[in-house]
């Protein structure tokens, strides 16, 4: 059950839609109970509900994650079946008392390993804090071998596909879903992994995008995503007011190309933030390029360096670059802000107007230097 979103390019106004989104709810029909797991958006409760039309009776409502386009709509549901009862963590059961209004005796919290029996189907209840708010959990299907995850795993992908088809755009769409929600947790996340690992798995059913009917697909690429491995990769978020810094970034990226390093370029007028997310995910660096404005970092390389910082990326060097006309605090500013990121600070190369050839020659053993790095780091 659930709703597509295919129109929505915004999400909690910070993250773009490009391919829109779907708000996957699950129905369970025990021997004996029913169980809906999630809802949907608010905003598009109507479709739910009549999904829901021929459906007499449900018994629970498991709530996997409290965020309202998941949890929204129960409040609708709970009116319809006036005996249903909400399944959550203790956890989400307070967020879900808050955020929705929902009646503390409408609630049965499970602990962690709980199980709940449906007849001939059994649930069993798996915490998962932090993928990506403290009450998260999954849940399991003991005898269909089914793992229903909520956030975990999710693709901000509206498709009429039940399952996963296109894997190379399922694959990008999970990966930046991937760097621009569940990055800041990937070292519970991996522990988390571990945690449902153990288990068979036929299908794996988030809440966000198809379905995976080969689960290894994905459990595989998480298990690259939130490992200590980086590739041989340089991201480089940059804006040029004048030409100046666009000239140094070219230059570096030719001279990072020569070396044997892959770089990506993103000019922060334009790009889509989501990009740059996903380039994050595996690179071993990041060289952020600015002009100054008013004595420091031009505001919009301050917004992408916060978003980088936010992420916590595992990168392993950083690095500044840029141009300035009398005075320029980018360098101090920029470290500043990046506190997250355990990093080792690379020379950085600053230079007064335009670049002339002792500052691209700064540039090129900057390139010397990364190269050098990213090669005793093991990087491939």
């Amino acid at each position: 059950m659930g709703a597509i979103d295919w129109d929505r390019r915004l999400f909690d106004s910070l993250i773009p839609l490009p391919d829109g989104t779907s708000y996957n709810a699950y129905l369970i029909r025990g021997s004996d109970k029913t169980a809906l797991l999630d809802t949907v958006d608010p905003n598009m409760a109507d479709v739910l509900l009549s999904q829901l039309r021929d459906v007499p009776r449900v018994d629970y409502v498991v709530a996997h994650h409290a965020e309202q386009d998941h949890s929204g709509s129960i409040p609708r549901v709970l009116e319809k079946y006036e005996d249903a009862m909400v399944i959550a963590t203790p956890k989400a059961k307070g967020m879900l008392v808050d955020l929705l209004g929902i009646p503390d005796e409408r609630f049965i919290t499970v602990d962690d390993g709980q199980t709940l029996s449906l007849g001939d189907r059994t649930l069993e209840f798996i915490h998962t804090p932090w993928v990506h708010w403290p009450e998260t959990m999954v849940t399991y299907l003991q005898e269909d071998r089914i793992l229903f995850t909520c956030d975990f795993f999710g693709s901000h992908l509206a498709t009429t596909d039940l399952y996963v088809g296109d894997e190379a755009r399922v694959y990008e769409a999970a990966k930046r879903y991937y760097a621009e929600i569940m990055m800041p947790f990937r070292t519970i996340i991996r522990k988390n992994l571990e945690k449902i690992g153990g288990r068979e798995m036929e299908l794996i059913a988030p809440s966000h995008g198809p379905i995976y009917d080969r689960p290894v697909f994905i459990t595989d690429a998480y298990r690259d995503w939130v490992s200590e491995g980086c590739q041989n990769t340089v991201v480089i978020p940059y804006i040029s007011m004048h030409g100046s810094t666009e000239k140094m970034v070219r230059h570096l990226v030719g001279a990072l190309a020569e070396r044997g390093v892959t770089a990506y370029q993103f000019d922060l007028a334009v790009t889509d933030i989501g990009k740059l997310a996903i380039a994050l995910v595996d690179a071993a660096t990041i060289v952020v390029g600015t002009p100054t404005v008013h004595g420091g970092a031009h505001p919009n390389v301050i917004y992408a360096v916060h978003l980088a910082n936010a992420l916590r990326p595992k990168l392993k060097y950083a690095s500044v670059i840029g141009s300035y006309g009398w005075k320029s605090r980018a360098i101090e500013q920029i470290a500043g802000l990046i506190p997250n990121l355990k990093v080792e600070i690379l020379d950085p190369v600053v230079c007064k107007g335009l670049p002339r050839k002792n500052d691209l020659e700064a540039l090129d053993r900057l390139a010397i230097s990364i190269a050098r790095e990213h090669h005793e780091l093991g990087c491939e």
